[in-house]
C-alpha cells in the first residue's frame, strides 16, 4: 500500500531566467513531493484548499457532480509513477449498479487527481517509488 499524503499548499518555483511555476507540495510521510502544475490548475487546487467556489462549477466541481449523478464515487486517488519529470497518476473509483460494485481505474494529471481528492477528502496515496526518486525531506523546501 501507497503512504498516504497531505498537501501542504500550493507555491511557486522560480528558475534562475526568472520563470515562475506553479508547485504543489505533497507531505508523504517525511519526505516532501513538489509536483508542477499550469496556473489553472494551481488556482483550482488552491480554492479546494480554502474551501471556497465560483459561482459557476469549474471543471472538477462538474466532474464530480456528474461522478455522483451517475451513482459512481471516486475512493482516492494515487500517484504511481514517475518518467523523467512527468508524474503520472490514477483516480479510483466505485459504482454500484443493479446490486454489484463495479471498480474503475482512470489515468489523469496529478493535478486533477489532487484537486478532485481535495474536494472529496478522499485519500492521496503516493508509490513508495515515486517518493524514493522525487521526494525530499519534509524540512527542506523545493
Amino acid at each position: 500500500m501507497s503512504p498516504d499524503a497531505t498537501v501542504r499548499g500550493v507555491g511557486v518555483s522560480v528558475d534562475d531566467g526568472g520563470d515562475r511555476t506553479p508547485v504543489v507540495m505533497l507531505d508523504v510521510g517525511e519526505s516532501v513531493v513538489p509536483i508542477f502544475v499550469s496556473d489553472d490548475q494551481a488556482q483550482s487546487i488552491r480554492l479546494a484548499l480554502e474551501g471556497g467556489s465560483f459561482e459557476r462549477p469549474l471543471t472538477h466541481d462538474l466532474l464530480l457532480e456528474m461522478t455522483a449523478e451517475f451513482g459512481a464515487a471516486v475512493d482516492r486517488v494515487r500517484i504511481d509513477d514517475l518518467s523523467e519529470v512527468t508524474f503520472f497518476a490514477k483516480i479510483e473509483t466505485e459504482q454500484y449498479r443493479d446490486g454489484e460494485r463495479r471498480t474503475l481505474s482512470f489515468d489523469a494529471r496529478p493535478s486533477d487527481a489532487i484537486a478532485l481528492a481535495l474536494r472529496l477528502d478522499c485519500p492521496i496515496e503516493v508509490s513508495p517509488a515515486v517518493v524514493d526518486r522525487a521526494g525530499r525531506p519534509s524540512s527542506s523546501s523545493a
